[in-house]
């Protein structure tokens, strides 16, 4: 008898055959078939980046939870590999949860959640998660090794172990919600990867800071501590924390041995549409990229009409600027996809300027005069402008005072906008990347960023320019295909 890892990569299989690709990235990590949801155990190991991802192999909904697995060269084309974990184990029977992977003298390692529904699938009222570990020499293929973390009494949502090495010792950040449904992030010290110590809540919710706090990460970067994690149960208010569940950072402080300071109130990373559950990586030459599910929950999701569901996000940098401002920006190996580039010239706008048309695979940087643009709104637009078949458009709200990205699918039963501040400098940088069925959009060299899943029909990918009610100034502008070359 096969094992559960062997026919899982047989149904994959199966149902990859079945896959439409009109909506399919190019230059964005999706799974061959099936459901993915968060990224896991992003590491560059052996001259390759891995990224393993939440994978349900045998259909498009989210179901019990697999480990996939890609490596790459750059964190753009990637290669597909068998999957890594599958639930048949006693501790993970109904789901090899999100975790991480790191480099053990040479073991790439796998730490991730185990879990077991105690009541029936989906009855959250009676669950058990622990902490489990998986091997492997080759980087492929990996041999579980049990359970070696267990909640603390009285904890029940216990999920999403981050590890590193640091001060030698190893250390972990879990998820966990307390019996005061508050979100809490709990930390670990270990001197290998089988035994683990209760050090410290490292930080927990206050009222109206969310009920669960999900995928944790901890990290440097610059002089500071970052904790990114994704907390359930925030209330919108205003413009801030539309989504069903946010993903963002508190900064501060922190030293082994010490109590984690912020000293800056919780910031959302991504003010798009679809972003959740983002991890971090550390590339060879130092630089700190995070990876994103470029999705959210209860959102409709009509690629799985084609067979396949959910993506994951443009790798970004994080950095922080010399005022101290937390900057994200799209990893610099992008440029090498560029084809030849094509200049917008500088123009004062009073209409629509057609730019491109069958916009697949593509960067646009836009400079926008704000200061000296009176139109009521401006930006550009990809789609159908006629209103029949859907849209989406970034652009200027003057008396808002705000930059909009608005999708309109409507058939998809897809909607609505996002927004952030617009710079109180006046001037406004865009740098856009458009692929199949995602919209990323960097502000102002990183300072904000939305991203979108968009579905737009074929002859829907026109791209324009446009400025309403008055005039906009744009300064400069370019674009250019993407040669990705990348095909699954």
């Amino acid at each position: 008898m096969n094992s559960l890892i062997e026919r899982a990569n047989d149904a994959l299989l199966t149902l990859a055959s079945q896959v439409e690709l009109s909506f399919y990235p190019h230059f964005h990590l999706a799974p061959p078939a099936g459901w993915m949801n968060d990224p896991n155990g992003l590491i560059f190991y052996h001259g390759l980046y891995h990224a393993f991802y939440q994978h349900h192999p045998y259909d498009e909904n989210w179901g019990p939870m697999h480990w996939g697995h890609a490596t790459s060269q750059d964190m753009l084309s990637w290669q597909h590999q068998p999957i890594a974990l599958a639930p048949e184990d006693s501790w993970d029977k109904d789901g090899c949860f999100s975790g991480c992977a790191v480099d053990d003298n040479g073991v790439l390692s796998l730490i991730y959640t185990g879990h077991v529904w105690l009541k029936g699938e989906g009855d959250d009222s009676a669950i058990r998660e622990v902490q489990c570990l998986a091997t492997s020499e080759d980087g492929i293929h990996f041999a579980k090794q049990g359970v070696v973390l267990t909640p603390p009494e009285g904890i029940m949502h216990f999920r999403d172990p981050k590890v590193w090495f640091e001060d030698d010792y190893w250390w972990m950040v879990v998820g966990a919600r307390d019996s005061q449904d508050h979100g809490q992030v709990l930390l670990y010290r270990a001197s290998s990867l089988r035994q683990w110590q209760f050090m410290q809540v490292l930080a927990r919710a206050d009222d109206g800071m969310g009920y669960m706090w999900e995928c944790p990460d901890f990290f440097p970067l610059g002089n500071e501590r970052i904790l990114m994690f994704s907390p359930q149960g925030l209330v919108a208010t205003g413009y801030r924390h539309r989504n069903l569940f946010q993903s963002g950072v508190l900064r501060g402080k922190w030293q082994p041995g010490a109590d984690f300071t912020p000293s800056q109130p919780f910031a959302e990373l991504d003010h798009g549409h679809d972003f959740y559950a983002p991890q971090s990586l550390l590339t060879p030459d130092g630089r700190r990229v995070i990876i994103g599910w470029l999705d959210m929950w209860q959102s409709p999701m009509p690629t799985k009409a084609d067979n396949w569901c959910g993506c994951l996000s443009l790798p970004r940098e994080l950095s922080l600027d010399p005022q101290g401002q937390l900057l994200m920006q799209p990893l610099r190996e992008v440029a090498a996809l560029r084809q030849t580039e094509q200049l917008i010239a500088p123009a004062r706008l009073q209409q629509r300027q057609f730019l491109a048309e069958n916009c697949h695979s593509l960067e646009l940087q836009l400079k926008w005069d704000c200061a000296t643009s009176d139109a009521e709104k401006y930006g550009f637009q990809l789609g159908d402008n006629q209103g029949n078949g859907g849209r989406v458009a970034v652009y200027v709200d003057n008396q808002a005072n705000r930059l909009i990205l608005e999708r309109y699918y409507p058939q998809h039963g897809l909607t609505g906008y996002r927004s952030v501040s617009l710079p109180v400098s006046g001037l406004l940088s865009l740098r856009v990347f458009i692929d199949s069925s995602s919209l990323e959009v960097f502000i102002n060299g990183g300072q904000a960023c939305m991203s979108s899943r968009i579905y737009p029909a074929q002859h829907e990918r026109c791209l324009s320019l446009f400025a309403e009610n008055g005039q906009a100034q744009l300064l400069a502008g370019k674009f250019w295909r993407l040669n990705t070359g990348v095909h699954y």
